[in-house]
């Protein structure tokens, strides 16, 4: 099956009165996935394209207990408490839509959540999309296809170049994770690509970083023990140290998290580097032995 979100996964939305929120929970269903509730404090009683809204997620997994999925679409300022209100209501897959989290709220969260084990995606994650299965998040549906790929990236516009590569080149993916663009991520590389290296509908995988951080440099190591390719391409090559680029995660700040860092520690894991995005399908191609 696919990693993380699947079309028989049923899944919450926090905060989904919010305009974003039910644009998008529109489109999720549209696309397939099981939503099955929606909270927002005082708002209980409404509903959002046809899905209840409930003031706690506990309210809300009364009715509906089967669900395991949550998406946060919360301000920054409450971020941190609809993260652990769904820790605590046993929601074990946690995806944060929220950009710009404040930094020690999202160390408590993923604190908290490591000691739980539950997962967060994000913060400033575009989302995951199984594609023909299912989506939680805003990624655009045009730009992913079924396919035996899985790619993790931070960037939600990279996210979208390569699967579009991917699929012009009749490869498609298995499942696309963004990994989010905040400085502290809920999730590494490596949980990723473990999840990745152990599902069978994933070939070879896809891991595309930025500049700022050190998550690459950490999940290089495991690279190295994995069963299936990994071609890696690293953004922000060109970027000079103190210039963030795009993200608030991606600032380069003293001697670690240049691209070239990056791309050395990767490399002498295994991780096969493509030098541009374009280059990217055919060296997955021929890492797979060229039969696709």
């Amino acid at each position: 099956m696919a990693i993380i979100v699947d079309k028989d996964i049923p899944t919450i939305v926090q905060g989904i009165t919010g305009a974003n929120a039910s644009l998008h929970t529109r489109f999720m269903l549209q696309y397939g996935t099981k939503i099955v509730g929606g909270v927002t404090p005082g708002k209980s009683g409404q509903n959002v394209e046809g899905i209840p809204v409930y003031d706690t997620v506990q309210d809300c997994l009364a009715q509906h207990p089967e669900a395991n999925v949550s998406s946060v679409w919360a301000p920054p300022r409450f971020a941190k408490d609809a993260i652990l209100e769904a820790i605590e209501a046993g929601i074990k897959s946690i995806i944060v839509i929220t950009e710009r989290i404040p930094v020690h709220d999202m160390l408590y969260a993923r604190h908290v959540a490591k000691s739980k084990g539950v997962m967060i995606i994000g913060g400033n994650t575009p989302g995951i999309i199984s594609p023909g299965k299912a989506l939680v998040g805003m990624l655009p549906k045009i730009a992913f296809q079924p396919g035996r790929i899985g790619t993790v990236a931070r960037s939600g516009a990279v996210t979208y170049y390569i699967a579009n590569s991917l699929n012009l080149a009749d490869l498609g993916e298995s499942t696309s994770v963004g990994l989010g663009g905040d400085p502290i991520l809920g999730t590494n590389f490596e949980e990723i690509l473990n999840l990745f290296d152990k599902d069978s509908e994933t070939d070879a995988v896809v891991m595309a970083g930025e500049i700022g951080g050190v998550y690459e440099e950490l999940a290089a190591p495991f690279i190295s023990t994995m069963s299936k390719p990994v071609v890696a391409y690293i953004t922000g090559k060109a970027a000079p140290q103190g210039k963030r680029l795009g993200h608030a995660g991606a600032i380069i700040e003293g001697s670690m998290g240049t691209a070239a860092s990056k791309i050395d520690a990767l490399e002498k894991n295994g991780a096969i580097i493509a030098e541009t995005l374009s280059q990217i399908p055919a060296l997955v191609k021929k890492a797979l032995g060229g039969a696709r």
